[in-house]
């Protein structure tokens, strides 16, 4: 009994810090998109750091794929 509880305290403990790893933000931003043109105010998940700078990077990517460009991230905050 003993290897398989150690197997199971082992797996558990990957998963967590794999969790940990993976935190998210929770990003308010605002956002346009041309001809014509329409804005937006929007809230997106986005992994990563919870930095102003880091989340703009991802969700400018995330946006892209959209057709949007980014005009301003108003707050991030951890989820």
């Amino acid at each position: 009994m003993k290897p398989i509880t150690r197997i199971s305290a082992l797996a558990v403990g990957l998963a967590m810090s794999a969790t940990a790893a993976q935190a998210s933000c929770i990003v308010e931003y605002k956002a346009k998109r041309d001809n014509p043109l329409e804005l937006y105010y929007d809230v997106a998940q986005v992994g990563g750091d919870c930095t102003v700078a880091e989340a703009a990077e991802r969700l400018q990517k995330k946006l892209a794929k959209d057709g949007l460009t980014l005009l301003k991230v108003l707050s991030v905050r951890k989820k």
